[in-house]
């Protein structure tokens, strides 16, 4: 079994964690409500509802793991948000360090955007 709480496969199996569920719920919460601090500085959208964060893992030792995209390779704020999602993360309340894992796998595509997004950049 893994060590890990994973928020991106509801549909899963729920893996166990040493971590009291009450816990884990609050530190989920509170990681997305930081995650939504992040916007990119091109776009009027927070990260969160553009669908660029593919993953959360909060192992059991509270070090969180966030797997993330941009909306191109090529996109200008490459080199600062997964530094600025870094900060928002570590700044919640119980978590004990973060690492950010940028990827391209798959790419991101307007598909990913909540309704929210949509609705804030005009995309219906």
């Amino acid at each position: 079994m893994s060590d890990t709480a994973s928020t991106d496969a509801p549909n899963m199996p729920a893996i166990e964690s040493t971590i009291p569920q009450e816990e884990l719920d609050r530190l989920t919460d509170d990681i997305v409500a930081a995650l939504k601090t992040v916007y990119d500085p091109e776009i009027p959208v927070d990260i969160y509802e553009l669908g660029l964060i593919y993953k959360v893992d909060i192992a059991d030792d509270r070090q969180v793991m966030v797997d993330m995209t941009l909306t191109t390779p090529n996109c200008p704020s490459a080199a600062e948000l997964p530094g600025m999602v870094e900060g928002a993360v570590a700044s919640v309340g119980g978590v004990s360090g973060v690492n950010v894992n940028l990827t391209f796998d798959p790419p991101w595509d307007q598909g990913r955007m909540s309704e929210e997004a949509r609705l804030a950049l005009n995309l219906w």
